[in-house]
């Protein structure tokens, strides 16, 4: 297995989190449109806070430091 890249990791987290915030909504009604919404606020809070920490390996153990405020 190729070494890990801590700075490789965070950059493809700030590249979906760019994804998610560009890309359109499907031609969804309802319910379904509603959904999507969501699960696509709940994806660019994800990436975006992992895009965001102070990432390390230490102790053979990824460490994430995300501020929260």
């Amino acid at each position: 297995m190729a070494a890990f890249n801590v700075e490789e990791f965070v950059a493809r987290f700030r590249e979906r989190a760019q994804a998610v915030k560009d890309r359109g909504i499907p031609p969804v009604e309802g319910e379904a449109r509603r959904a999507f919404i969501k699960h696509a606020e709940n994806d660019y809070m994800d990436f975006s806070l992992v895009a965001g920490a102070v990432a390390s390996v230490e102790d053979e153990h990824l460490v994430l430091r995300i501020p929260l405020s």
